[in-house]
């Protein structure tokens, strides 16, 4: 199982990346793996500010649909344009063209209640 340990990851499976104030935002490889194939990304909440938690879009498998939710509280800047023709990127590639979101985020204070690699690691069984 890949956990990369540049990353902080959610109880909830996704997992983000810090750049200056903005940072990507994806679900990681065991929740792609527990989905299976992604064949629909929706996100309908570029341009709006959320809280630490607040459901930012949904992702669709062949077997489940399940919500996505925000690691930290931000602005959503961008979606992932490239899941439209491709969401089996986020199977393929769950940490690099699989990314999810870009976002600014508010309060970067609250990456420190994020888990890191080995508490991910833990908390998946890996």
């Amino acid at each position: 199982m890949n956990i990369p340990a540049s990353l902080k990851y959610t109880k909830d499976h996704e997992w983000i990346s810090l750049e200056g104030d903005t940072a990507l935002v994806g679900v990681t490889e065991f929740a792609q793996g527990e989905l299976g194939d992604i064949v629909f990304i929706e996100v309908e909440t570029v341009g709006e500010t959320l809280e630490e938690g607040e459901t930012f879009g949904t992702i669709e498998a062949v077997k489940t649909v399940s919500d996505m939710f925000m690691p930290v509280a931000g602005e959503v800047l961008e979606f992932n344009e490239a899941l439209n023709s491709n969401p089996e990127l986020i199977n393929k590639d769950p940490y690099g063209q699989g990314w999810i979101i870009k976002i600014k985020v508010s309060d970067p204070a609250q990456l420190g209640l994020l888990l890191d690699a080995e508490a991910y690691g833990e908390l998946i069984g890996a």
